[in-house]
């Protein structure tokens, strides 16, 4: 990794590698065109002069409504280098949903695409601006800097919104600083290496393992705008030929039912999964598919960077791994204890890449960030060998006569049939006002008929799951409701069931 003796991230990512001799080195590449390092600084400082134009000062936030591409990576770079704070927004929400963050971020700027800014037209607080207006104009030549410090705000990462509230995790230009313990101890990462995504730029997985790490790396990384459906992954994979893929349970589910040459990824050295624990049946599927094995892992919007995760040639299926090197991790139980070794407990984190808090929250701030630690949520299992096993949400658990239920359990116990892709699993009141397990599942066949699927999948949830755990309805539907970033909304399935009554 380069020296990270610097206190703007964006020195250490596009100004570091032209004066270490990088500038005709591949930085960025998009279906259309590769940009050097050099055009990338070029272009990161005329967004920057366009951005200082509209009058935006250190602190103030600049919203992103783009599209993956070279105008993402150089207005994100280029706002960080002003010593403004890059606030980016998810494409696929409704522009009521948009309105809420930016009256929330107070966002002075919004760098749209020409296609997603009609969702904007309401709005009186921020300047909306397409990128290639804000660079038409801007000078050309080097812009040196702000020396905001490395506890400086540099971007905010709206929370995925499984639960229907997102809120803003504040990043400060330290976080980007900070990636070279699981650059250098999961991925090995150099600049000969090549990193693709399937996840969009919005979201903290792939901002931060498919934009940063790879040009901390000094590397390159491939921006497509289109989604991660199965012809635009052979594209990259035929064309950029990666060797590090990002990606997520749900797209890898995807792909291994859709018809892929066995040597699809066969140039690929590391396939690596987050945002929701990957099914071990996706694990042995893909390795017996594709001849790679997938490296699970658990990151956050809190922490951007990975700090748990299998490693190459010592992973297991349906395990995350162990703690990355440089991170900290424990479980505790209700109480704050400890526990043992085969016990529950929910993760904290202590991580170098942690978000200082989120914005305007100060109770959940307290709740989830206590000194160094990170308060994730999620509960886990560690065996004596340091691996981790994910259990799932502890908001996700609930109790059925006295005894709980782990959603995860039931879900792993129904994709263990094979004509089940993808399952999800909620506690919700029945009519006597009980709660129960509530089943909904994606088959692999969508022409499968349903009747015969839900009665099949009773008697085999009737032998592989206790009484309590049983589901008390089964919904055979054609996808999971799920956030842009590929988690399952819980509370949209709660919803439906609280419609059917």
């Amino acid at each position: 990794m380069a020296d990270l003796d610097v206190d703007n991230a964006a020195s250490f990512l596009i100004d570091q590698p032209l004066a270490e001799g990088r500038a005709s080195r591949a930085a960025v590449v998009t279906p259309e065109r590769t940009y050097t390092y050099g055009e990338l600084a070029a272009l990161s400082d005329r967004a920057a002069c366009g951005l200082r134009r509209l009058g935006v000062e250190p602190e103030q936030r600049v919203a992103l409504l783009m599209h993956d591409g070279i105008g993402f990576a150089a207005t994100f770079l280029g706002a960080l280098k002003l010593g403004a704070v890059a606030v980016p927004l998810n494409t696929r929400l409704a522009a009521c949903e948009l309105h809420v963050i930016l009256e929330d971020s107070r966002a002075r700027v919004v760098v749209a695409d020409r296609e997603l800014a009609a969702s904007l037209d309401h709005i009186e607080r921020a300047t909306v601006v397409e990128f290639e207006a804000l660079v038409r104009d801007a000078p050309a030549g080097a812009v040196s800097a702000e020396p905001v410090g490395r506890d400086a705000m540099a971007f905010w990462l709206y929370t995925s919104g499984t639960t229907g509230t997102p809120k803003a995790a504040v990043h400060c230009h330290r976080t980007l600083l900070n990636s070279h313990h699981y650059a250098k101890d999961v991925l090995a990462i150099g600049p000969e290496d090549r990193v693709f995504a399937t996840s969009k730029l919005f979201f903290a997985y792939a901002l931060g393992n498919a934009l940063a790490l790879p040009l901390s790396a000094r590397g390159s990384c491939f921006l497509h705008p289109a989604w991660a459906e199965a012809p635009v992954v052979l594209e990259v994979l035929r064309g950029y030929r990666p060797t590090i893929y990002f990606s997520v349970p749900t797209v890898y589910a995807r792909l291994l039912r859709a018809d892929l040459p066995p040597d699809a990824f066969s140039g690929v050295r590391r396939c690596m999964s987050a945002g929701e624990r990957l099914p071990a049946e996706v694990y042995d599927g893909w390795r017996e598919r594709f001849g790679v094995e997938i490296l699970d892992g658990i990151g956050a919007s809190e922490t951007v960077f990975i700090f748990v995760s299998n490693h190459a040639g010592r992973s297991r299926a349906g395990s995350t791994g162990t703690v990355v090197e440089g991170s900290e991790v424990k479980l505790l139980d209700p109480a704050g204890q400890p526990v043992p070794d085969g016990q529950q407990g929910v993760l904290w984190a202590k991580t170098p890449s942690t978000a200082a808090g989120y914005w305007q929250r100060l109770d959940h701030s307290r709740r989830t960030f206590v000194g160094e630690w990170f308060r994730t949520g999620d509960v886990y299992v560690r065996d004596a060998g340091g691996f981790y096993t994910h259990c799932g949400r502890e908001d996700d658990f609930f109790k059925v006569a006295g005894q709980w239920v782990v959603p995860a359990d039931v879900e792993a116990a129904l994709m263990k049939h094979p004509a089940v892709l993808e399952a999800g699993v909620v506690g919700a009141e029945e009519a006597s006002g009980l709660v129960k397990p509530f089943v909904f599942v994606v088959p692999r066949d969508a022409t499968v008929d349903a009747p015969a699927l839900q009665a099949e999948l009773m008697r085999h949830a009737e032998k592989m799951l206790p009484s309590h755990q049983r589901p008390r309805e089964i919904f055979v539907v054609q996808e999971l409701p799920r956030t842009a970033t590929g988690k399952l909304q819980r509370f949209k399935l709660k919803e439906h069931v609280k419609a059917r009554g």
